[in-house]
């Protein structure tokens, strides 16, 4: 087991700075972090309740660089889903909010922190630990389901490598928070970044409070990352007039941008020499896999690039053959040292090796084009059949949102779509449209109008959660 990060080699530089004004450089990131894991004593699984706060994150670090195993979760998960999990994977402490303390009653507080608490739990058993396994991340999908994506030193040090290489990230860097650190996106920024000596802005605030934008003027962040969903938002803020002179770079990842929008933040980017980089990834490979090179941007728009350095791309036809000629459809397959361990759904599999050996089926369905770039035309599995016809809910969505610029997730059985939207007032043109699009029967469709889409920690649509309407 190695040190993801030379803390002592930026000794004197800023690590971490909030809102309020506090301040841990790299030198107190490590001796506290030492500190920390005094209380702990030795190898063994920690939960850490995450918020985007400076807490949240030298404990992160701390566990990580010393060794010891840590499962990343939201701190807002419901309690109920908390206690499963807990008593799914039994781990020897919890690395939690001062504020979240009454929750866990009974728990002796062994370290205190930056307002977080370390409890020791009560739990006589312990798990075995593969010797390379440094943390479990929940997948997109599966927010308070006790499976959790084994990720080893060696994936989350390549993958921070390779992000630092194809970003040309140095010591000058100051990103900002802007997605939760317990998901794989949110994460690779600060792995990143504190590779090469970086000055982390940490905030919990969202990109529609006034205070964001202040602490990112203020403290002069010079990039941010994002989801579809923060780009839509953005782009209904009036994003393109703000005064934004600190900001260098702009990042998206976790699910396709309509290429609408792609153009407009490409031409922004261009126009203000700033960079706008569209990315690929999966949990499942520690974070990214492809990346869009920044002047490629508009040329190359709905396009989510090339694979990062050290990473390779194939297709596959339904019957695992390679394709090789451009524009036709098939699974996108990555090779790289950032290929997860695999899965864990109990204490029991913590002990369980490499089970992927480098490779990641992604599930995705992509083309590629005649220089080499790929584009995602899909999930393998979101695909439904209307009359025979095989109909891709990923694309219509796309095709909704550049239409109408609403939120809209379609959803469905065989021979029967469901397209919820939140605006009474297009319910019919959408449906309508759709119909033009695809040239099929309108009995097959139905608009069905709901207060909100329901959505992950990442901004990723619940689909399960729509089932629930289903007629």
């Amino acid at each position: 087991m190695n040190k993801i990060w030379n803390l002592e080699k930026y000794k004197d530089c800023e690590a971490l700075i909030d809102e309020n004004g506090n301040v841990v450089t790299y030198e107190q990131l490590k001796s506290q972090g030492e500190d920390l894991i005094k209380s702990i004593g030795e190898r063994c699984l920690v939960f850490c309740l995450c918020r985007n706060e400076i807490g949240s994150i030298v404990g992160y670090v701390s566990f990580i660089n010393n060794g010891v195993v840590t499962a990343l979760l939201n701190s807002h998960l419901e309690e109920k889903l908390l206690e499963n999990l807990l008593e799914k994977y039994k781990p020897s402490f919890i690395w939690a909010p001062e504020d979240q303390m009454n929750q866990f009653e009974g728990l002796e507080s062994v370290y205190e922190k930056y307002d977080y608490v370390l409890l020791k739990t009560n739990y006589s058993k312990e798990y075995s630990l593969y010797n390379e396994l440094a943390l479990l991340l929940t997948t997109s999908g599966s927010t308070g389901s006790p499976k959790f994506v084994r990720q080893s030193y060696t994936n989350i040090l390549d993958n921070a490598s390779s992000i630092v290489d194809y970003l040309k990230l140095d010591s000058s860097e100051r990103p900002i928070t802007t997605l939760p650190m317990n998901y794989t996106y949110g994460l690779s920024i600060i792995n990143s970044h504190l590779l090469v000596g970086a000055t982390i802005l940490v905030t919990d605030k969202g990109l529609m409070q006034k205070e964001f934008w202040n602490f990112f003027k203020e403290a002069g962040a010079t990039s941010f990352g994002g989801v579809p969903y923060t780009y839509e938002m953005l782009d209904k803020l009036r994003f393109y007039r703000m005064q934004l002179p600190s900001l260098r770079t702009m990042t998206q990842a976790g699910g396709k941008i309509t290429p609408e929008l792609h153009e407009k933040f490409a031409k922004y980017a261009e126009e203000q020499h700033k960079k706008f980089v569209v990315m690929y990834g999966q949990c499942e490979a520690t974070a990214r896999m492809g990346y869009l090179p920044p002047e490629k941007a508009a040329e190359k728009k709905g396009s989510m690039g090339i694979p990062i350095p050290g990473g390779k791309f194939t297709l596959i036809d339904v019957n695992g053959q390679g394709i090789t000629t451009p524009h036709t459809t098939g699974e996108l397959v990555y090779e790289g040292k950032n290929v997860t361990l695999g899965y864990a759904e109990s204490g029991e599999d913590l002990i369980e090796g490499d089970e992927r050996h480098g490779v990641l089926a992604t599930g995705d369905m992509a083309q590629f084009d005649e220089d080499g770039y790929y584009y995602i035309v899909g999930r393998k599995k979101r695909f439904l059949k209307i009359y025979g016809n095989r109909v891709n809910l990923d694309e219509i969505d796309r095709l909704i949102k550049g239409e109408f610029e609403i939120e809209v997730a379609s959803s469905g059985v065989d021979d029967h779509m469901y397209i919820f939207i939140t605006d009474t007032g297009f319910a019919d043109r959408v449906k309508d449209f759709v119909v033009s699009k695809t040239k099929l029967n309108p009995a097959a469709f139905k608009t069905i109008v709901i207060d909100e889409i329901p959505k992950n920690d990442s901004g990723k649509t619940l689909y399960k959660e729509l089932t629930k309407y289903y007629a």
